[in-house]
Order: structure tokens, then sequence, then C-alpha cells
């Protein structure tokens, strides 16, 4: 009887041990709306990076809805800041697939395979990189809600209409050619777009007060003013690097936003090096000058951006 209750005992112990260590390898973030690290008191998503405290070449991670259910899966070649590579999928909140396709060091490669929420197939795409060495997405085809199949092999009339948004146009060999239009029914705005052979000739967006916005790109990420050489050299040149940490090197790893106008907003540390030279780095985003804000069909938007600080030590 006594060695049964010794075996139990060393079986609860070992389980607890287990459950122990394989908490204490992965790690979980919040995040906010804007996909930034926040607080366990003000989060949308929760990201689950698996094995985060061993190093390997990769990892995989999840990232939740705060329903606890899961919205996407795929591998990162960083797991400090995300670098796709590999197979990944994402999940409506019903549990439904919303897409599947293959990442090369962040960009799609391959054929995408995405579905309406009710698991009505939607779309097959075929990304690669065109002669400019930019990513090209051809759709092949494209079935509507009706399951109608409107793009067949890469030709048709698209039209899809989601909650937030609509678009619609013709598909010639995979690509957008003529004429396309379309709604934000969020930010009451309005587009139309003129494409030969998949290339945007031009755009003019129609905002809620009725102010027009033109464009010759669709999306535009957020840059300094005077360029990213001569941000960096800033960083480079006002980063204060406490005596007793001239010998420090490693890699700090940043978020903030840049706002509508420009303005670097929440600066954060995903990860640091310590010494006070993080809450420097911090400040002097804080201090730094207005950028050239994001865009999308030529209307200002908050946005994300990443940045990568390297200390090299003395």
């Amino acid at each position: 009887m006594k060695q049964i209750l010794r075996l139990l005992f060393f079986i609860l112990i070992s389980a607890k041990t287990f459950s122990q260590n394989a908490t204490e390898v992965n790690k979980i973030i919040y995040l906010d709306s804007m996909w930034s690290p926040t607080t366990a008191e003000n989060y949308k998503y929760t990201r689950l990076i698996e094995e985060y405290y061993s190093d390997k070449k990769s990892y995989v991670y999840k990232d939740f809805y705060k329903s606890g259910k899961l919205k996407f899966i795929a591998i990162t070649l960083n797991k400090d800041v995300i670098i796709n590579d590999g197979q990944a999928i994402s999940y409506y909140e019903n549990g439904n697939k919303k897409y599947t396709v293959n990442y090369v060091k962040e960009k799609k490669s391959g054929k995408e395979f995405s579905w309406y929420e009710n698991g009505d197939i939607k779309s097959e795409i075929t990304y690669s990189e065109n002669k400019k060495g930019s990513q090209e997405g051809k759709i092949n085809n494209f079935w509507n809600t009706k399951k109608e199949r409107i793009v067949a092999d890469g030709n048709g009339y698209y039209s899809d209409k989601s909650e937030n948004n609509e678009q619609s146009g013709q598909i010639k060999n995979g690509v957008p050619d003529g004429t396309w239009t379309g709604k934000d029914f969020k930010k009451k705005s309005s587009f139309i777009e003129m494409y030969k052979n998949g290339e945007l000739i031009s755009g003019i967006t129609t905002d809620s007060l009725n102010v027009k916005h033109s464009y010759s790109k669709k999306h535009l990420r957020p840059s300094p003013k005077n360029g990213i050489n001569s941000f960096n050299s800033y960083i480079g040149k006002s980063m204060r690097i406490p005596l007793e940490a001239r010998k420090v090197s490693g890699k700090i790893y940043m978020s903030f936003i840049v706002d509508e106008e420009g303005n670097l907003v929440e600066p954060k540390v995903l990860k640091g090096v310590g010494y006070g030279i993080d809450e420097n780095a911090i400040q002097l985003i804080k201090e730094a000058q207005k950028w050239n804000p994001g865009k999308i069909r030529g209307i200002p938007l908050r946005a994300l951006y990443k940045l990568p600080i390297t200390i090299i030590g003395k």
C-alpha cells in the first residue's frame, strides 16, 4: 500500500513539474486592436509563442480572440518581431477556416485559399514576385456568396461585399483591369480606380466630408520625412549609453504608432537590453520629428511600426 502511495505521489509531482515547465517555456502577450502589446486589463487578442525561452531557428505562435478561440497559427523566424515563414492558417471566431497560405520570409508565396465565414469556398489566389521584385497576387478563381464562380481561370467580373466594405471590377489574366469602384462603410468613403494589366494608374477616394484624395499607390507605409537613413542617424547620435553599460551589445525591439498626423506615439519596448538604455530609446521616439503618415487609398491612418535598434558595445 505504501509503495502504491509513493508511486502516486511521484506521478503527481512529475505531472505538476511537467506542467510548470511547459508553462515556463511559452510566452503569452496581450495585444490591442492595433496588434500592439498592452495589458491584461485592456486587450483584444492574445498571442502564445511556443518554447519562447528556448534558442531555436523558428517558433510556432498562435493568436487567439478575446473569447479564447484560435484566430491564427503560423511559424516565425524571430520570437520578438514576427517574420512569418512556412504554412499559416487563419480562423473565424466560429472555428471555420478563413484562409491558408505559405510564407517565405514574411512574403506570401504560392496558392492562398480563402473561405466565407459559413465555410463556403471564396477564392484561390497565387502569390509570386514580379519583375520589379514586388509581391504580386493573381486571382485564379473567386466565388460569390451564392456559390457562383464569377472569376474563372483568372478572368471575370470580381464583386465582393462584407460588413465593412465592398469593391468590384474586371479581372483579366488574374489581375485588375479597367475601372474599379468600392466603398468603406465604416469611414463612409468611396473610391474609383483605373488599372491597366494589374498596374494602378490612378485612384481617387471621396471621404465622408466629400473631400477628394488622389493617389497612385493603394498602401503607403509610414516613413520619416527625411528618409529612414536620416532617422537611423538621429537615433544613433542621440542614444545615451551609461558608462557602466559601454560594453553591452544586443538589439532593442520597439514598436510605436504613427498617427494620422505623423506623430510618433505609444512607444513600447518589446525586448530590451536594460541599463536604462530601453527608457532612453522610448524618450527618443517621443522627441522625434513627425513622419509621413501611412495611407490607404490616399487617406491617412494610424499605423503600427516596428523598429529594431542595434546596440554595439565598445
